[in-house]
């Protein structure tokens, strides 16, 4: 795991993982997305959108999986990913049971990650 980008509301951190997968955390440890004050929902939002647009256009996955679950770490976070049918759990999730050995052959993902922190500063 390492932090690719943050700000006083957010922070996007990288997952290790044989896909590409980036989490967003919330700098403040709200349990549930409903205490989010709605100026960082809205960011939350914007940045899923850049995310999940970029990962569409820089490796053209066959899905992209958003999720916010929790359970372990109580902090609202959301889990994006791009999915691909010869990555190794394909169709199941990530953290489910590995269907096969991955065949994938991806672009960079460090060049992946600059990339999204231009778009997300605007450059």
């Amino acid at each position: 795991m390492s932090l690719i980008y943050e700000n006083e509301n957010i922070k996007i951190e990288t997952e290790a993982s044989e896909i590409p997968w980036l989490k967003i955390f919330t700098q403040v440890a709200y349990k549930e997305m409903s205490e989010v004050p709605k100026e960082i929902k809205l960011e939350i939002y914007h940045l899923l959108d850049i995310i999940e647009r970029e990962m569409l256009l820089y490796y053209k996955p066959t899905k992209i999986n958003i999720a916010s679950f929790g359970n372990y770490l109580p902090h609202v976070h959301w889990h994006i990913m791009a999915r691909f049918e010869e990555d190794a759990y394909y169709p199941e999730p990530m953290w489910g049971e590995k269907k096969r050995k991955s065949t994938l052959s991806l672009p960079s993902f460090k060049n992946f990650c600059t990339n999204l922190i231009g778009n997300i500063n605007g450059k």
